[in-house]
């Protein structure tokens, strides 16, 4: 599911640092989430799918589709 919230983010043509500060995080903590280095919580995938103007549902069946 992180690869199509990466994926999401850049077709939407927006930063790490620019979703970063509309969710009120870092861009490091953005980096480290498409990194894997850190997980999201559910509420957490979906805030930062609207921040990016994504569908968090349709995300998570594309993600199923794997």
């Amino acid at each position: 599911m992180v690869e199509l919230l990466v994926q999401a983010r850049k077709d939407a043509g927006v930063t790490q640092e620019e979703l970063g500060r509309r969710i009120g995080q870092r861009q490091t903590f953005i980096s480290k989430v498409e990194l894997g280095e850190r997980r999201l919580d559910a509420a957490e995938f979906v805030e930062i799918a609207h921040a990016i103007a994504a569908d968090p549902y349709e995300l998570m069946r594309r993600a199923q589709e794997f």
